[in-house]
């Protein structure tokens, strides 16, 4: 899991940098994004150092506008996203960002020589969810498939799920979200996850 968030700090952390990001197609804004984000990371001496102020500044202000938390976390929730209120619907939305943001945060500093490649995206003018394929090639390892699943909102194309070498971020939290729910309801997974979040680091500034 941690793999799977790292990978997913290299891609979106410059999105932001990108002043037309709402109006590219979804395969040309991950190609003009990872591009960008590779040069700050080679660029930034205080980020390559693992200066966590600076990093939680980074991604706090630059990559929570380009997901679609809400939407991740009714996914990862699966079917007790219905039992929750809305109250608690918003705290877990808020829980699971903070551990997400502050996972992939930490691993950001990691990335140095990658490059990607790109597959094929045929895009339609009606097409409204689409899977972005690439691959990360790293000298010495194995080339790493990475698939950014995309909503077109009104704000531009949103991610909502990463799949890293076959590996989903939601599918692979819905199982222990379930688990937690079975043994002790919504409250016992929104506590389980702000004590991950307590564990981890300093919270995300940002409220959505």
């Amino acid at each position: 899991m941690k793999k799977l968030l790292a990978y997913l700090a290299l891609f979106f952390a410059a999105l932001p940098f990108m002043a037309s990001a709402n109006t590219l197609p979804p395969d040309e804004l991950v190609k003009s994004v990872a591009s960008e984000v590779m040069n700050i990371i080679k660029s930034d001496k205080d980020i390559q150092k693992g200066d966590q102020k600076k990093i939680y500044a980074l991604v706090d202000a630059k990559v929570l506008p380009h997901f679609d938390f809400t939407r991740m976390t009714r996914l990862a929730v699966g079917r007790y996203w219905r039992e929750a209120t809305p109250e608690q619907q918003q705290r877990l939305t808020k829980e699971f960002r903070d551990l997400l943001v502050r996972t992939y945060a930490m691993s950001l500093a990691n990335y140095k020589n990658q490059t990607i490649e790109y597959k094929p995206l045929r895009v339609g003018p009606n097409d409204t969810d689409v899977t972005v394929k690439t691959v990360v090639i790293e000298p010495g390892r194995q080339p790493i498939p990475i698939d950014y699943q995309m909503v077109k909102t009104a704000d531009g194309w949103k991610v909502y799920d990463i799949t890293v070498e076959g590996v989903s971020l939601v599918v692979n939290y819905r199982s222990s979200f379930a688990q937690e729910i079975q043994q002790g309801g919504i409250e016992r997974l929104i506590h389980a996850l702000a004590e991950k979040n307590a564990q981890v680091g300093q919270p995300a500034t940002r409220k959505n």
